[in-house]
């Protein structure tokens, strides 16, 4: 960022968009300073060039410090161990193409394979024959060598995929042990910048203004305008309803390695307001430059269309996906297999800087969570209800609050390994025993409860949490047996208010309603979503990519398809029976397989706290 005051004279010819990146400290002093290397110096836009001192100015190598004192220092290329954080990118364009920059999606041509050196003098000049690289450019600037820097502007790209040549020179996005950008190991690679070039896959999606047609050659014919204002979600309550908006070319269009993002969105989105919070909170200071920005691609360009035309375009997509790979830490976004709890990082608390759903009693507010359970192998077919319970019970942690939205994943390890081959998504959530300071009843007499027993959970008549609250005039009797002699309850926290209505009213219970399940099976994400609030209302499962146009140069087919068994197999009763039936997973429904054994992350949605935030 600039300072208040510089010497504007000292730094004429170089863009502000340079200079903003450049870190702008005091004067160094000899015992500070990091001499460059002293070969001939590469002119940086209109006969500015890094100077000897390692600051930007004139052509002509001398150093001019501003008028009060401050000097640019390119921040990269002060040397940092591996093991400290990267620093900004000297630059953010390229000096010889500025519509290539930081974030931007581009293929490197190689000179037969082979890693051009950083000291070379020139590039080669690129052929039809050399081989290309895909990937992301992560740092523009001049590379740290032994000596100091190297003067010649070279570009760090972090590439789609790990290079099959062993030959070729990869780091993890060092150079010389200095940290210049993060990306797993072997997938980065510094190139002259006359070795990029725009990727050439999405060379058919120019820059779109709002309201403008684009040329889908890409994508596909299939029209995806911008929808301006606000569009309320989808409510569809009749199977034949939904029937009507379903088939090809329906939800959001995937495209390389989007499913995680394309399957939350769709969730998220299409038939419920829960998250619209989220699209409306004006920007404040402490907010990301660009906040308003992904705010307005996010809802003009995917969420509104989706909802008003039942189809959102890949390219609309992948201009959230630039975004959020250039503006968060999370990287890879662009390119790499993702999981939706990565998405939800980079969106909600990184960029859009949103109030986390859940407030524990131990101080942690989150946007998820995560089950943490031992297996219980008397459980053939867990609810989500079961393992929430244990959970919680495991942690020793509660709610603070009711949440307005309440996303659940499933315990597993990694994406492959399940603790549960199957896991049966409960319609609704009770999470009244898991509330801080809730009214809770007595499960011998109904009354208030005033304590809670830990140690009863699973061994009394009222299965889950619910069976360890109890009444003052129960609990003498509960614990009388031998068996619970040592056990240890401990008083509630009841809230006042309530005190002197519970003689006169039921203990009322919370619920939550499911709403979505995403799902994976081998890397691939799928959903299944509720098209409107209520028990009897019908699901749809979605998949961004359930068909294909053409091969390397085609195009993914998403695609909705109405589900009308999946309420049934849902129910207590339908779950029971599908289970027993299907001695093994082959034997089940296909939607039903992916339902029960594929399950990742379950979401629920408290339709009267939704009203008051």
């Amino acid at each position: 960022m600039l300072p208040d005051t510089y010497d504007k004279d000292s730094f004429d010819g170089i863009p502000l968009t340079v200079l903003e990146h450049f870190d702008w400290e005091d004067e160094p002093t000899e015992a500070t300073e990091r001499p460059l290397a002293s070969d001939a110096e590469e002119e940086l836009n209109d006969g500015a060039a890094i100077t000897a001192n390692g600051s930007i100015g004139p052509a002509d190598g001398t150093s001019h410090p501003t008028a009060n004192g401050l000097v640019p220092r390119i921040g990269s290329i002060s040397p940092e161990s591996d093991s400290g954080g990267p620093a900004a990118s000297p630059l953010q364009e390229l000096p010889n193409d500025p519509s290539l920059g930081v974030g931007s999606m581009v293929e490197v041509t190689l000179d037969g394979g082979a890693f051009e050196a950083p000291g070379a003098a020139t590039a080669p000049p690129a052929t039809m024959t050399d081989p290309l690289l895909y990937g992301v450019i992560r740092w523009i600037g001049p590379l740290p060598t032994g000596g100091g820097n190297h003067r010649k502007v070279m570009v760090g790209v972090e590439l789609e995929d790990e290079p099959i040549d062993p030959t070729l020179e990869t780091t993890n996005g060092t150079h010389n042990g200095v940290r210049l950008f993060r990306c797993p190991a072997n997938r980065a690679i510094f190139v002259h910048t006359s070795q990029c070039s725009r990727d050439r896959r999405f060379q058919d999606i120019p820059p779109m203004s709002p309201g403008s047609k684009t040329d889908t050659n890409m994508f596909g014919k299939v029209d995806c305008p911008v929808v301006k204002g606000r569009v309320p979600p989808l409510k569809i309550l009749k199977l034949e309803e939904l029937e009507e908006i379903c088939g090809k070319f329906k939800g959001i269009q995937g495209h390389h390695n989007s499913c995680y993002l394309d399957a939350t969105l769709f969730a998220m989105f299409t038939f419920t307001s829960v998250f619209d919070s989220l699209l409306f909170r004006p920007k404040e200071p402490e907010d990301n430059p660009q906040y308003e920005e992904v705010q307005r691609v996010l809802l003009e360009e995917i969420v509104n269309p989706l909802r008003k035309n039942h189809f959102v375009r890949a390219d609309r997509v992948l201009k959230l996906r630039q975004l959020l790979d250039r503006l968060s830490s999370v990287t890879g976004l662009m390119s790499e297999e993702k999981d939706p709890e990565e998405f939800l990082n980079s969106l909600l608390a990184q960029i859009l800087r949103a109030d986390p759903f859940l407030k524990l009693s131990s101080g942690l507010d989150t946007f998820y969570y995560q089950l943490f359970v031992e297996k219980d192998e008397r459980l053939n077919l867990p609810s989500v209800q079961q393992l929430f319970e244990q959970s919680f019970l495991a942690s020793n942690i509660k709610l603070k609050e009711v949440p307005s939205c309440l996303i659940i994943q499933m315990p597993r390890f990694g994406k492959n390994f399940k603790m549960y081959p199957r896991i049966l998504p409960s319609q609704v959530l009770d999470v009244t025993d898991i509330i801080e300071d809730s009214p809770r009843q007595c499960w011998v007499c109904g009354k208030l409860a005033e304590y809670e027993c830990r140690e009863c959970f699973g061994k009394m008549q009222c299965e889950g949490l619910e069976g360890t609250a109890i009444c003052k005039s129960c609990i003498d009797s509960v614990h009388h047996h031998s068996k619970r002699l040592n056990h240890k309850p401990v008083p509630l926290s009841v809230p006042q208010d309530f005190i002197p209505m519970a003689p006169h009213c039921e203990v009322p219970r919370l619920y939550m309603e499911l709403f979505a399940v995403v799902c994976i099976e081998t890397s691939h994400y799928v959903a299944f979503v509720k098209a409107a609030s209520g028990q009897d209302a019908p699901w749809c499962f979605f998949d961004s990519m359930a068909d294909r146009n053409g091969e390397q140069n085609g195009y993914n087919i998403p695609k909705m398809v109405p589900v009308p068994d999946l309420p049934r197999w849902l129910t207590e009763e339908g779950s029971r029976a599908l289970n027993e039936e299907a001695v093994n997973d082959k034997m089940l429904p296909e939607h039903a397989k992916r339902l029960l054994c594929d399950a990742y992350m379950c979401m629920y949605q408290s339709t009267d706290v939704m009203m008051y935030r």
